[in-house]
């Protein structure tokens, strides 16, 4: 029997392209950059508001050819007040687009109110418990009868205690 062979590892920026390739050019993306480099293009404050969506490429006039094709216009969802900030600067954001990939491909900036999905916050991690503290607990919730409440009574006590400066 053969030994498996065994490739060398490759960056996860290589496959993106490869797995989200299709459902972004659905979307008018060429590749998934502009959506990863979203944050560097605009700024971490807008992008933090903003997201872009698709974008949208005039149809080619017919029986012209060699003509350069006109430029895409990127459509952003953007949420509520955001909308007039966006609406100023988008052309620096045309202009920053269009440097990161090097010609005159988006032209306009077409602004979609609406939520704008975020990452889920990073939970912290409570910190570890004294013996003190959780006897403290123990005593609080030693006089609960039902096991199933005071395993739940423990459980918050011990989340509120690990996460706040006070008890």
């Amino acid at each position: 029997m053969a030994a498996p062979k065994h490739y060398p590892p490759r960056p996860l920026a290589d496959l993106i392209d490869a797995c989200l390739g299709p459902a972004l050019a659905a979307q008018g993306f060429a590749a998934s950059d502009v959506i990863a480099s979203w944050p560097e293009i605009v700024g971490e404050r807008l992008a933090a508001f903003t997201q872009p969506l698709k974008v949208e490429w005039p149809r080619k006039a017919r029986g012209v050819e060699g003509e350069a094709r006109a430029p895409a216009s990127l459509v952003v969802r953007v949420e509520g007040a955001f909308a007039l900030e966006m609406q100023h600067l988008a052309p620096l954001v045309i202009e920053r687009i269009n440097a990161h990939y090097g010609w005159r491909c988006i032209g306009r900036v077409v602004l979609k109110q609406g939520p704008v999905r975020r990452a889920a916050p990073k939970r912290a991690k409570p910190k570890p418990l004294d013996d003190a503290t959780l006897q403290e607990i123990r005593a609080a919730t030693a006089g609960v009868g039902d096991d199933a409440l005071r395993a739940s009574l423990d459980r918050l006590g011990r989340a509120v205690a690990g996460t706040s400066g006070k008890r």
